[in-house]
Protein backbone atom coordinates (compact mmCIF):
# COMPACT_ATOMS: atom_id res chain seq x y z
CA UNK A 1 0.00 0.00 0.00
CA UNK A 2 2.98 2.23 0.26
CA UNK A 3 4.12 2.17 -3.58
CA UNK A 4 1.47 4.68 -4.60
CA UNK A 5 2.08 7.04 -2.04
CA UNK A 6 5.94 7.10 -3.13
CA UNK A 7 4.87 7.39 -6.69
CA UNK A 8 2.12 10.38 -6.14
CA UNK A 9 5.35 12.74 -5.04
CA UNK A 10 6.65 12.13 -8.56
CA UNK A 11 3.88 12.74 -10.80
CA UNK A 12 2.83 15.33 -8.52
CA UNK A 13 6.01 17.17 -9.79
CA UNK A 14 5.95 15.99 -13.59
CA UNK A 15 2.64 17.83 -13.36
CA UNK A 16 3.88 20.41 -12.00
CA UNK A 17 6.58 20.74 -14.66
CA UNK A 18 4.16 20.01 -17.39
CA UNK A 19 1.75 22.73 -16.31
CA UNK A 20 4.69 25.14 -16.11
CA UNK A 21 5.20 24.13 -19.45
CA UNK A 22 2.02 24.87 -20.58
CA UNK A 23 1.78 28.28 -19.21
CA UNK A 24 4.91 29.54 -20.41
CA UNK A 25 3.48 28.43 -23.92
CA UNK A 26 -0.02 30.45 -23.33
CA UNK A 27 2.74 33.65 -22.09
CA UNK A 28 4.47 33.25 -24.89
CA UNK A 29 1.40 33.53 -27.46
CA UNK A 30 -0.01 36.67 -25.45
CA UNK A 31 3.89 38.28 -26.33
CA UNK A 32 3.48 36.75 -29.89
CA UNK A 33 0.18 38.48 -30.38
CA UNK A 34 1.25 41.72 -29.48
CA UNK A 35 4.55 41.82 -31.50
CA UNK A 36 2.06 40.63 -34.45
CA UNK A 37 -0.18 43.34 -33.91
CA UNK A 38 2.83 46.09 -33.63
CA UNK A 39 4.30 44.23 -36.94
CA UNK A 40 1.19 44.89 -38.18
CA UNK A 41 0.47 48.20 -37.83
CA UNK A 42 3.99 49.53 -39.01
CA UNK A 43 3.53 47.91 -42.67
CA UNK A 44 3.84 50.68 -45.42
CA UNK A 45 1.00 51.90 -46.67
CA UNK A 46 -2.97 52.53 -45.33
CA UNK A 47 -5.54 49.68 -45.52
CA UNK A 48 -8.78 51.92 -46.55
CA UNK A 49 -6.62 53.59 -48.68
CA UNK A 50 -5.86 49.94 -50.47
CA UNK A 51 -10.09 48.73 -50.25
CA UNK A 52 -10.77 52.51 -52.37
CA UNK A 53 -7.94 52.82 -54.20
CA UNK A 54 -6.33 55.59 -55.53
CA UNK A 55 -8.61 58.02 -56.82
CA UNK A 56 -10.33 57.61 -53.54
CA UNK A 57 -10.59 61.73 -51.77
CA UNK A 58 -9.02 62.39 -48.43
CA UNK A 59 -12.89 62.55 -46.58
CA UNK A 60 -13.92 59.36 -47.88
CA UNK A 61 -10.50 57.88 -46.87
CA UNK A 62 -10.97 59.73 -43.27
CA UNK A 63 -14.52 58.11 -43.11
CA UNK A 64 -13.11 54.35 -44.07
CA UNK A 65 -10.54 54.44 -41.05
CA UNK A 66 -12.72 55.56 -38.68
CA UNK A 67 -15.61 52.78 -39.91
CA UNK A 68 -12.79 50.20 -39.83
CA UNK A 69 -11.39 51.55 -36.21
CA UNK A 70 -8.16 52.52 -37.64
CA UNK A 71 -8.40 56.21 -36.17
CA UNK A 72 -8.36 54.88 -32.35
CA UNK A 73 -5.37 54.30 -30.10
CA UNK A 74 -3.33 51.29 -31.08
CA UNK A 75 -3.78 50.18 -27.46
CA UNK A 76 -7.35 49.94 -27.98
CA UNK A 77 -7.25 48.25 -31.02
CA UNK A 78 -5.27 45.64 -29.93
CA UNK A 79 -7.08 44.72 -26.83
CA UNK A 80 -10.10 44.76 -29.41
CA UNK A 81 -8.64 42.23 -31.31
CA UNK A 82 -7.56 40.31 -28.71
CA UNK A 83 -10.77 40.13 -27.02
CA UNK A 84 -12.29 39.33 -30.10
CA UNK A 85 -10.28 36.73 -31.31
CA UNK A 86 -10.32 35.60 -27.89
CA UNK A 87 -14.33 35.26 -28.28
CA UNK A 88 -13.37 33.37 -31.52
CA UNK A 89 -14.07 35.98 -34.25
CA UNK A 90 -10.71 36.93 -35.15
CA UNK A 91 -12.50 39.96 -37.67
CA UNK A 92 -13.69 40.96 -40.53
CA UNK A 93 -11.67 40.81 -44.09
CA UNK A 94 -10.83 44.47 -45.06
CA UNK A 95 -10.03 43.53 -49.07
CA UNK A 96 -12.60 40.80 -49.36
CA UNK A 97 -15.62 42.06 -47.00
CA UNK A 98 -15.83 38.56 -45.40
CA UNK A 99 -15.48 37.03 -42.11
CA UNK A 100 -11.76 35.81 -41.73
CA UNK A 101 -12.86 32.26 -40.66
CA UNK A 102 -14.75 32.09 -43.52
CA UNK A 103 -11.39 32.63 -45.56
CA UNK A 104 -9.29 31.01 -43.23
CA UNK A 105 -11.13 27.88 -43.79
CA UNK A 106 -10.89 26.68 -46.89
CA UNK A 107 -7.20 27.44 -47.23
CA UNK A 108 -6.25 25.59 -43.39
CA UNK A 109 -8.11 22.41 -44.57
CA UNK A 110 -5.03 22.65 -47.95
CA UNK A 111 -2.09 23.08 -45.47
CA UNK A 112 -3.24 21.00 -43.23
CA UNK A 113 -3.14 18.44 -46.21
CA UNK A 114 0.12 19.11 -47.30
CA UNK A 115 1.55 19.38 -43.47
CA UNK A 116 0.01 16.04 -43.35
CA UNK A 117 0.96 14.20 -46.34
CA UNK A 118 4.16 15.87 -45.68
CA UNK A 119 4.53 14.56 -42.05
CA UNK A 120 3.71 10.97 -43.00
CA UNK A 121 6.58 10.81 -46.01
CA UNK A 122 9.08 12.68 -43.82
CA UNK A 123 9.08 10.72 -40.73
CA UNK A 124 8.65 7.53 -42.23
CA UNK A 125 11.79 8.40 -44.32
CA UNK A 126 13.70 9.94 -41.82
CA UNK A 127 12.96 7.45 -39.03
CA UNK A 128 14.76 4.46 -41.79
CA UNK A 129 17.43 6.80 -42.84
CA UNK A 130 18.64 7.88 -38.89
CA UNK A 131 18.41 3.79 -37.53
CA UNK A 132 20.12 2.48 -40.37
CA UNK A 133 22.64 5.32 -40.35
CA UNK A 134 23.17 4.27 -36.74
CA UNK A 135 23.25 0.47 -37.16
CA UNK A 136 25.89 1.01 -39.78
CA UNK A 137 28.13 3.34 -37.92
CA UNK A 138 31.03 4.28 -39.88
CA UNK A 139 30.95 2.49 -42.80
CA UNK A 140 30.34 3.74 -46.60
CA UNK A 141 26.50 3.92 -45.93
CA UNK A 142 26.67 5.85 -42.87
CA UNK A 143 29.00 8.13 -44.25
CA UNK A 144 27.46 8.48 -47.74
CA UNK A 145 24.11 9.58 -45.75
CA UNK A 146 25.80 11.78 -43.84
CA UNK A 147 26.76 13.56 -46.32
CA UNK A 148 23.34 14.07 -47.89
CA UNK A 149 21.47 14.84 -44.64
CA UNK A 150 23.89 17.73 -43.74
CA UNK A 151 23.98 19.05 -47.43
CA UNK A 152 20.27 19.26 -47.27
CA UNK A 153 20.02 20.54 -43.86
CA UNK A 154 22.24 23.57 -45.37
CA UNK A 155 20.31 24.21 -48.56
CA UNK A 156 17.55 26.73 -48.35
CA UNK A 157 13.82 26.05 -49.68
CA UNK A 158 13.40 28.08 -52.65
CA UNK A 159 16.77 26.64 -54.14
CA UNK A 160 15.56 22.69 -53.47
CA UNK A 161 11.91 24.30 -55.23
CA UNK A 162 13.80 25.69 -57.92
CA UNK A 163 15.87 22.89 -58.91
CA UNK A 164 12.71 20.12 -58.47
CA UNK A 165 10.53 22.37 -60.69
CA UNK A 166 13.46 22.75 -63.44
CA UNK A 167 14.02 19.17 -63.46
CA UNK A 168 10.94 17.80 -62.87
CA UNK A 169 8.34 20.61 -64.65
CA UNK A 170 10.76 21.78 -66.87
CA UNK A 171 13.07 18.99 -68.42
CA UNK A 172 11.35 16.09 -67.98
CA UNK A 173 7.38 17.54 -67.58
CA UNK A 174 6.35 14.85 -65.54
CA UNK A 175 4.56 16.74 -62.92
CA UNK A 176 2.91 20.64 -62.80
CA UNK A 177 5.37 24.26 -61.42
CA UNK A 178 1.42 24.93 -59.97
CA UNK A 179 -0.25 23.14 -57.13
CA UNK A 180 -3.93 24.31 -58.30
CA UNK A 181 -6.06 22.14 -56.04
CA UNK A 182 -9.80 22.65 -56.23
CA UNK A 183 -12.89 20.71 -54.56
CA UNK A 184 -13.66 18.84 -57.11
CA UNK A 185 -10.67 17.34 -57.91
CA UNK A 186 -9.91 13.28 -57.59
CA UNK A 187 -7.76 12.17 -55.10
CA UNK A 188 -4.68 11.51 -57.94
CA UNK A 189 -5.29 14.84 -59.07
CA UNK A 190 -4.84 16.12 -56.06
CA UNK A 191 -1.43 14.15 -54.98
CA UNK A 192 0.25 15.16 -58.46
CA UNK A 193 -0.19 18.72 -57.96
CA UNK A 194 0.79 18.37 -53.96
CA UNK A 195 3.44 16.11 -55.52
CA UNK A 196 6.45 18.69 -55.61
CA UNK A 197 5.44 20.77 -52.86
CA UNK A 198 5.44 17.75 -50.61
CA UNK A 199 8.76 16.59 -52.09
CA UNK A 200 10.14 19.84 -50.93
CA UNK A 201 9.13 19.95 -47.48
CA UNK A 202 9.96 16.33 -47.07
CA UNK A 203 13.56 17.16 -47.97
CA UNK A 204 13.77 19.81 -45.48
CA UNK A 205 12.12 18.32 -42.65
CA UNK A 206 13.39 14.53 -43.21
CA UNK A 207 16.99 15.70 -43.28
CA UNK A 208 17.20 16.91 -40.02
CA UNK A 209 15.17 14.38 -38.18
CA UNK A 210 17.13 11.51 -39.49
CA UNK A 211 20.36 13.14 -37.95
CA UNK A 212 18.65 13.85 -34.93
CA UNK A 213 17.11 10.11 -34.60
CA UNK A 214 20.97 8.90 -35.69
CA UNK A 215 22.14 10.19 -32.91
CA UNK A 216 19.84 9.08 -30.40
CA UNK A 217 19.88 5.49 -31.96
CA UNK A 218 23.81 5.62 -31.58
CA UNK A 219 23.40 6.76 -27.89
CA UNK A 220 21.01 4.12 -27.01
CA UNK A 221 23.82 1.27 -28.46
CA UNK A 222 26.84 2.72 -26.96
CA UNK A 223 24.72 2.08 -23.72
CA UNK A 224 26.18 -0.87 -21.50
CA UNK A 225 22.97 -2.94 -21.48
CA UNK A 226 23.67 -3.13 -25.27
CA UNK A 227 26.83 -5.00 -24.93
CA UNK A 228 25.52 -7.19 -21.89
CA UNK A 229 22.70 -8.05 -24.40
CA UNK A 230 25.02 -9.44 -27.15
CA UNK A 231 27.46 -10.96 -24.50
CA UNK A 232 24.10 -13.01 -23.29
CA UNK A 233 23.47 -14.06 -27.06
CA UNK A 234 20.83 -11.69 -27.86
CA UNK A 235 20.52 -11.51 -31.15
CA UNK A 236 21.22 -7.74 -32.51
CA UNK A 237 17.84 -7.75 -34.37
CA UNK A 238 16.08 -8.27 -31.10
CA UNK A 239 18.73 -5.78 -29.37
CA UNK A 240 17.42 -2.94 -31.70
CA UNK A 241 13.42 -3.50 -31.64
CA UNK A 242 12.79 -4.47 -28.39
CA UNK A 243 15.77 -2.62 -26.22
CA UNK A 244 17.50 0.27 -28.41
CA UNK A 245 13.82 1.74 -29.92
CA UNK A 246 11.82 1.60 -26.78
CA UNK A 247 14.85 3.37 -25.31
CA UNK A 248 15.38 5.53 -27.66
CA UNK A 249 11.40 6.92 -28.56
CA UNK A 250 11.82 9.63 -26.16
CA UNK A 251 14.80 11.62 -28.10
CA UNK A 252 13.04 10.54 -31.49
CA UNK A 253 9.44 11.59 -30.92
CA UNK A 254 11.39 14.98 -29.50
CA UNK A 255 13.07 15.01 -32.68
CA UNK A 256 10.18 14.48 -35.15
CA UNK A 257 8.02 17.46 -32.90
CA UNK A 258 11.09 19.85 -33.25
CA UNK A 259 11.54 19.07 -36.89
CA UNK A 260 7.30 19.07 -37.55
CA UNK A 261 7.41 22.72 -36.18
CA UNK A 262 9.86 23.41 -39.21
CA UNK A 263 7.14 23.14 -41.11
CA UNK A 264 5.20 26.25 -40.09
CA UNK A 265 8.48 28.25 -41.80
CA UNK A 266 9.06 26.01 -44.80
CA UNK A 267 5.29 26.34 -45.59
CA UNK A 268 5.47 29.92 -45.95
CA UNK A 269 7.91 30.15 -48.68
CA UNK A 270 7.13 26.60 -50.58
CA UNK A 271 3.17 27.71 -50.60
CA UNK A 272 4.34 30.47 -52.01
CA UNK A 273 6.25 29.19 -54.53
CA UNK A 274 4.11 26.55 -56.09
CA UNK A 275 1.29 29.25 -55.71
CA UNK A 276 -0.61 26.78 -53.62
CA UNK A 277 -4.05 27.93 -52.06
CA UNK A 278 -2.78 27.28 -48.26
CA UNK A 279 -2.80 29.28 -45.18
CA UNK A 280 0.93 30.91 -46.00
CA UNK A 281 -0.19 32.03 -49.94
CA UNK A 282 -3.02 33.12 -47.94
CA UNK A 283 -0.49 35.45 -45.73
CA UNK A 284 1.15 36.65 -47.67
CA UNK A 285 -1.50 37.96 -49.64
CA UNK A 286 -2.41 39.43 -46.84
CA UNK A 287 0.56 41.61 -46.63
CA UNK A 288 0.45 42.76 -49.81
CA UNK A 289 -3.21 44.32 -49.53
CA UNK A 290 -2.71 45.54 -46.22
CA UNK A 291 -5.56 43.41 -44.89
CA UNK A 292 -4.82 43.62 -40.87
CA UNK A 293 -7.21 41.62 -39.68
CA UNK A 294 -6.41 38.69 -41.89
CA UNK A 295 -2.81 39.22 -41.74
CA UNK A 296 -2.79 38.46 -38.16
CA UNK A 297 -5.37 35.66 -37.50
CA UNK A 298 -3.02 33.71 -40.03
CA UNK A 299 0.11 34.71 -38.15
CA UNK A 300 -1.60 33.94 -35.12
CA UNK A 301 -2.17 30.50 -36.39
CA UNK A 302 0.89 29.80 -37.53
CA UNK A 303 2.79 30.80 -34.21
CA UNK A 304 0.16 28.47 -32.25
CA UNK A 305 0.96 25.86 -34.54
CA UNK A 306 4.76 26.22 -33.84
CA UNK A 307 4.32 26.86 -30.28
CA UNK A 308 1.95 23.93 -29.69
CA UNK A 309 4.94 21.25 -31.33
CA UNK A 310 7.19 22.86 -29.30
CA UNK A 311 5.33 21.92 -26.42
CA UNK A 312 4.72 18.72 -27.63
CA UNK A 313 8.97 17.95 -28.02
CA UNK A 314 9.20 19.47 -24.22
CA UNK A 315 6.39 17.23 -22.46
CA UNK A 316 7.98 14.35 -24.56
CA UNK A 317 11.12 14.89 -23.16
CA UNK A 318 9.92 15.70 -19.78
CA UNK A 319 8.15 11.54 -19.86
CA UNK A 320 11.56 10.44 -21.40
CA UNK A 321 13.86 12.11 -19.07
CA UNK A 322 13.31 11.74 -15.28
CA UNK A 323 16.40 14.87 -14.77
CA UNK A 324 13.69 17.10 -16.72
CA UNK A 325 11.07 16.20 -13.93
CA UNK A 326 12.06 18.87 -11.50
Amino acid sequence: MAAPAANAPVWLGLTRVVLQRIASALLTLLLVSIVIFAAASLLPGDAAQEVLGQSATPEQVAALRHEMGLDQPAVTRYLDWLAALLGGDPGRSYIADMQVTELIGARLVNSLSLAGITALVSVALALTIGIVSAINRGSKLDRALNIVTLSLVALPEFLIATVFVLLFSVKLVWLPSIAMVSPEATWSEMLRSMALPVACLTFVVSAQMARLTRAAVADQLDRPYVEMARLKGVTFRRIILFHVLPNAAGPVLNAIALSLSYLMGGALIIETIFSFPGLASLMVNAVTSRDMPLLQACAMIFCAAYLALILIADIVAILANPRLRS
